[in-house]
């Protein structure tokens, strides 16, 4: 995978869920057709909000949905905010965009999670393509990051952060680069994946609605790797994408370096949750030798499990202290 396409996600184990904020519920339509909700139903704030610092809203009120993560470009009253209009083919851009609060002011206020104030992922719509970025920001609230697309045709980007006082969120917008566009098959099914002679295993299956074990193990010229380096507060980083409108899996790391019970390596293990039957698209990020590198497979969720009915309450066979 070329550096373009390379990035950084979650590992050792960690407990993933689908919402806002490495973020899920309904599938809005096939891959290439913008989510409704991105333009229309917006969830915005049901009561008034006291403008904060850097546009955030000090009593913002929650509004509580079960759509997934990324689907939406506004959500709880934030809003992601491409700037940058024209993106060329495989050529360096210098992309801009901001988060705005209720009040429309950038946010400038942000935790830092996993060592960053805010992680930036784009995928292309046919899941070929995926990067994760860590644009810098001005004063002004202005993030800035360079970003190059290979090919021509849709993609998808994700802010994923945590404003100072309010909830994580994942938000979401389309991109376009201009040109001829040729949408290329979800690749089929994998679990395993080389890259730069590193050979990645996934063990394990996706369960929609209950927690599901991976466990990724990787190796190189055969032998396992078991000096893995942190990055990003971690031994590696996990997102997956449902393929069939590019929904949002939001990991959280259990274990991390330096805990006294995280391995760094061969093996990396992950719960995650998914909402849906379907195929997913897993991106592992992890570093070795000072570089990052991007494992990538496709997996399908099966049904999910059938919840036995409960047995019905027996009638009494009694009749009542007379013996009638």
């Amino acid at each position: 995978m070329n550096t373009a396409a390379k990035l950084g996600s979650y590992v050792v184990g960690l407990a993933v869920v689908f919402g806002g904020a490495l973020g899920v519920g309904k599938a809005v339509g096939p891959v290439g057709t913008p989510p409704a909700k991105d333009h229309s139903a917006m969830a915005m704030p049901t009561a008034s909000a006291s403008a904060g610092h850097g546009g955030h809203a000090t009593e913002q009120a929650q509004v509580k949905d079960d759509t997934p993560g990324g689907l939406q470009v506004s959500e709880n009253g934030y809003t992601l905010n491409p700037l940058t209009a024209m993106i060329k083919p495989d050529e360096p851009t210098d992309f801009r965009f901001t988060v705005t609060g209720a009040d429309g002011k950038p946010v400038t206020d942000y935790k830092v999670e996993h060592d960053k104030k805010l992680h930036f992922i784009v995928v292309s719509r046919d899941l070929k393509t995926f990067q994760h970025l860590h644009p810098e920001m001005a004063p002004d609230g202005i993030w800035s990051v360079k970003l190059t697309l290979p090919t021509a045709g849709p993609y998808r980007a994700f802010a994923d952060f945590a404003p100072t006082g309010g909830s994580a969120l994942t938000l979401g917008a389309d991109l376009s680069v201009a040109g001829d566009y040729q949408p290329e098959a979800l690749p089929g099914e994998s679990r395993t994946a080389t890259v730069d002679g590193y050979e990645v295993t996934l063990d394990g299956a996706l369960t929609p609605g209950q927690s599901s074990k991976l466990t990724l193990k990787v190796s190189k010229d055969g032998k396992p790797v078991t000096d893995l380096q942190p990055y990003l507060g971690a031994y590696g980083h996990l997102v997956a994408l449902r393929a069939r409108d590019l929904a949002y899996l939001h990991v959280h790391p259990d274990g991390a370096p330096g805990d006294g019970k995280t391995q760094p390596g061969p093996e990396i293990t992950f719960y995650a949750e998914v909402p849906s039957t379907g195929d997913y698209r897993l991106f592992l990020d992890f570093q070795h030798e000072g570089e990052v590198r991007t494992a990538d497979f496709t997996l399908s969720a099966g049904e999910r499990p059938q919840v036995p009915a409960s047995e019905p309450t027996p009638a009494p066979t009694g009749h009542g202290d007379d013996g009638h």
